[in-house]
């Protein structure tokens, strides 16, 4: 199979997703396995909520029922994962787990520790919002958040604007 890390998804039960990531946090510890799993995610959002007349912001599951583990799959990672208390499965065709695309992951709206190949000072193109098409220079790269500032030039003024790691392209 493959020994790159990569991320996956697994199906729970519904209501079970912060079980079975302790669950599986418990056994990379105790069988020593963080080469072969390092990252276990549930998907959160920040959720405006107005209660009572009240607003409130909560977290919420981004996919209720789905877990994302960054793995090397094999046969015995495999085993391992599935028969996790609470896993019902992998999603993939058949029951073939398959790797989720970079933009599968851009959409999973999940802190994922993205790397990035950029420096201070480096030009970029932004690829998408309002600043599609616009050329600017990288002051700031915050691989925690998968952003960077880009400072361009907005009416004759340097602005700096935050993006995600997606949004950009280097030339």
């Amino acid at each position: 199979m493959s020994d790159e890390l990569k991320w996956y998804v697994i199906h729970t039960y519904s209501g079970y997703e912060n079980k079975v990531k302790a669950n599986l946090e418990k056994i990379i510890e105790h069988r020593n396995l963080h080469d072969f799993i390092s990252q276990v995610e549930v998907p959160m959002q920040e959720v405006t909520e107005i209660k009572n007349g009240q607003k409130k912001t909560v977290m919420r599951k981004t996919f209720p029922g789905y877990v994302l583990v960054k793995m090397i799959m094999n046969d015995e990672m495999w085993s391992v994962v599935r028969n996790t208390r609470g896993v019902t499965s992998f999603v993939g065709p058949g029951s073939k787990p398959s790797p989720l695309t970079d933009s599968e992951l851009n959409i999973s709206c999940i802190n994922i520790h993205q790397d990035i190949d950029l420096e201070l000072g480096e030009s970029v193109k932004i690829i998408s919002g309002p600043f599609e098409n616009s050329i600017g220079i990288v002051s700031e790269i915050n691989q925690a958040k998968s952003s960077v500032i880009v400072k361009l030039s907005v009416f004759g003024r340097e602005t700096p604007v935050e993006l995600s790691f997606s949004q950009i392209q280097k030339i």
